[in-house]
């Protein structure tokens, strides 16, 4: 039988959507939009720095390149962990940014990092703020130093809430930690003994993508040419998986059916991120595809593909990799994709020797989140991607992981916060934040929205170059359109600097 083939997968998916002019202003003139003269000069820095990896990530897209590969690099030079997965930069790999020490500075040690000047006055600062009609009928807080662990603000801190789209955070972690960050989702087709039967089996890659797809169909067809064979019956395996596949929520076009095979996130138009028509049947629809790209490469499949496992002899004639667990969790977060951190959960569940469905993925899920030390009492993981209400976390727990994935000693952790948009620039958060605000550039966090529900949680740069981490959690809001200005704020306020 012919060597598998592997096939890795490091796509730029998406370009940022901000002005290419208004970067051009910032590094022409930063202070023009970064307000007064006073600004440090370790903070200003660091934002000059994220518009220079802005500038960069424009070109190349953010997944592999840029800010994102200095900040692992860095970390990983940092790395005082041991273990096959921690994601050491190999001999020889690409050196950081020009900008990354900037950029970095507050999570390396050529910044002071204790707790910042005026810390006692957090409560006058934010309280006013918590307390604002926006805000709804409860809101929590906590702030937290990442270079002491030491809380320096709390409010509700251990009262758990539902945390939408922020419980990203918790399922990240989990998976990184389990995993490590160069961990990559094998999707494979075995041959029977005598090759005439294929099975493509599901490894739980929700962005396996139909040119990955056609690849993967010509290192096969190469295999089975060598052996002389032209047809084939074909099978799909999705016994990876266990459990039910739609979401609690039914069917929405926030989410795809989970599946161990799906091609695009079982998307039916040409988006890569944010709400879409789905397919009922991502695995059948993946089979399908396959089975076309092999016909088109010369060999026939005898019958339409059927579900089934491949036979106990079977061997792999083709594999393809996805992008390292680090891409995929930058991806889900920056976007706030779904399908990725459903994935994310159900590969945290077979590390652990759970079922990968629902409920094993939280068991799994908060079993990580233990041996990370995290504060648990009071969570409940129904999901991995906050879509579902059942879902409960205290804004002690979020801030606590913030904090933990700022530690040298888990730079594994570190796609934690390179993932978190930036405010102003990427993601989620994109279009929250003007050139002008003050929280620009300095702010990355993890949006979540559900109706009646909205929270933002991150890491901020005070006005002294300092990294916080911060939880803010909100229910019984009138409006995402006024909720969201009212959580900026409370993160904007963090900076510490004024007008």
């Amino acid at each position: 039988m012919a060597e598998p083939v592997e096939r890795p997968s490091i796509k730029p998916l998406n370009k940022w959507g901000r002005l290419k002019d208004t970067l051009k202003d910032k590094l022409k003139d930063p202070k023009r939009t970064l307000g007064s003269d006073n600004w440090p000069l370790v903070a200003g820095s660091a934002v000059l720095g994220l518009v220079v990896a802005a500038g960069a990530v424009i070109a190349a897209g953010p997944w592999d390149s840029g800010q994102r590969k200095a900040e692992r690099d860095r970390a990983a030079v940092r790395d005082r962990t041991g273990g096959a997965h921690h994601g050491r930069t190999a001999p020889g790999g690409a050196d950081p940014a020009p900008s990354a020490p900037a950029v970095l500075g507050a999570l390396g040690s050529t910044v002071p990092r204790s707790a910042p000047e005026g810390a006692s006055g957090l409560p006058d600062t934010l309280a006013p703020l918590l307390g604002s009609p926006a805000l709804g009928t409860r809101s929590t807080a906590v702030v937290i130093d990442t270079a002491t662990g030491k809380q320096l603000y709390g409010h509700g801190a251990t009262t758990p809430m539902t945390p939408a789209s922020t419980v990203k955070i918790a399922t990240a972690a989990a998976a990184l930690s389990a995993l490590g960050p160069d961990h990559r989702i094998a999707t494979t087709v075995r041959a029977s003994p005598d090759g005439r039967t294929l099975t493509l089996v599901g490894g739980g890659d929700p962005t396996l993508d139909k040119a990955a797809l056609r690849a993967l169909a010509a290192d096969t067809v190469r295999a089975l040419r060598a052996k002389g064979i032209t047809s084939v019956k074909l099978a799909y395996d999705t016994s990876r998986y266990s459990g039910p596949a739609l979401h609690p929520i039914g069917p929405n076009e926030n989410i795809a059916p989970v599946s161990a095979l799906m091609v695009n996130e079982g998307r039916l138009d040409s988006t890569d991120r944010g709400p879409a028509p789905r397919t009922t049947d991502p695995a059948g629809d993946a089979a399908r595809a396959f089975a076309g790209y092999l016909d088109d490469d010369g060999v026939a499949t005898k019958r339409a593909p059927r579900a089934g496992r491949p036979a106990a002899a079977s061997e792999p004639v083709a594999t393809h990799r996805s992008a390292p667990l680090s891409s995929l969790v930058e991806r889900a977060l920056t976007n706030s994709d779904n399908d990725i951190a459903e994935a994310l959960a159900r590969q945290t569940a077979l590390a652990a020797g759970e079922l990968a469905d629902f409920k094993g993925s939280r068991r799994a899920v908060t079993a990580q989140l233990k041996k990370l030390k995290m504060p648990v009492t009071g969570a409940r993981l129904a999901d991995g991607s906050g879509l579902d209400r059942e879902d409960r976390v205290t804004a002690g727990l979020l801030a606590a992981l913030l904090a933990r994935a700022a530690d040298p000693d888990h730079p594994e952790l570190r796609p934690v916060l390179t993932g978190l948009p930036v405010a102003g620039f990427s993601g989620t958060l994109g279009n929250r934040y003007s050139a002008t605000d003050r929280g620009t550039g300095v702010i990355r966090a993890k949006t979540g929205t559900l109706t009646g529900v909205n929270a933002l949680a991150g890491t901020v740069l005070d006005h002294r170059g300092r990294l916080l981490a911060f939880a803010f959690l909100a229910s019984g809001t009138p409006s995402a359109a006024e909720a969201e200005p009212a959580l900026d704020a409370l993160a904007t306020a963090l900076t510490g600097k004024t007008r």
